[in-house]
């Protein structure tokens, strides 16, 4: 069995700090994804920056204090690469080779803050849907997984109409990710449970979010069918992302017998 674990961190410095060495030895993940690390490797306790037990690539953004990604594997790690087959100078996409399995971070843009911000972020996924129409035809298992800064449907987020013209839930980005689906890809996690409401895996600071649950899933794990057919579970490990980072750990597990 392999699992598979990413995690938007909030800041990989914070996150030490605030125990996500606790959550990572309770979910013991084979493989880590992480998005918005916002550190160099030097920035980091010495014991982190090559941790005990992974081999590690960090995909460091070249802005101080901004973005960036990382693989964490406890096996080798063949064929690394960054980017989306050009420049990546914010560190938004690592990928690699592992166990006979193609995993990619990818940390999406957030057109959150305004306009230009916006465009960005759609230019981004203009090129990011170019790439994975690609990997979904591979015939060895691929996963992609990170932050993606959508919400797909009104199952997650808990409030969609007030959030109907905010980035993260326009009707356009929805249609961009459902797009994504009718390629090929699996949403793991909800394939796995279901339609239901959540389960979220980012929560604002704002109102009590956090405790009340109020929250939004745009953190996924994308199985194409070689991998999918592999898919034994998934989940979100909710009590992470009260603690650690704004968002949640999220994981899928593969049989690769």
């Amino acid at each position: 069995m392999l699992r598979i674990l990413s995690w938007n961190v909030n800041g990989m410095r914070a996150a030490l700090r605030k125990g996500f060495a606790e959550h990572l030895q309770l979910l013991d993940p084979d493989v880590v994804l992480l998005q918005e690390i916002r550190a160099l490797p030097e920035q980091l306790p010495k014991a982190w920056q090559d941790p005990e037990g992974f081999e590690v690539r960090w995909h460091p953004a070249e802005k101080k204090g901004y973005a960036g990604t990382a693989l964490w594997s406890r096996t080798s790690m063949d064929d690394i690469t960054t980017g989306l087959g050009e420049g990546d100078p914010e560190g938004r996409v690592v990928s690699a080779w592992i166990q006979g399995v193609q995993v990619i971070s990818v940390y999406l843009p957030s057109g959150s803050s305004g306009t230009e911000k916006q465009v960005k972020k759609e230019a981004f996924m203009a090129r990011f849907a170019e790439v994975m129409a690609e990997l979904v035809k591979a015939p060895h298992p691929v996963v992609v997984g990170g932050d993606l800064n959508i919400a797909h449907t009104e199952k997650d987020i808990h409030n969609p109409r007030g959030n109907a013209k905010n980035s993260g839930f326009l009707p356009h980005e929805r249609a961009w990710f459902t797009e994504l689906l009718a390629q090929g890809w699996s949403d793991t996690l909800r394939e796995q449970v279901g339609d239901v409401q959540g389960p979220y895996s980012w929560w604002s600071n704002r109102g009590r979010a956090r405790e009340l649950d109020r929250g939004w899933r745009i953190d996924y794990l994308l199985a194409n069918p070689a991998a999918a057919a592999k898919v034994t579970g998934a989940g979100v490990h909710r009590p992470g992302g009260l603690t650690v980072s704004d968002h949640a750990p999220i994981w899928v597990d593969l049989d690769l017998s």
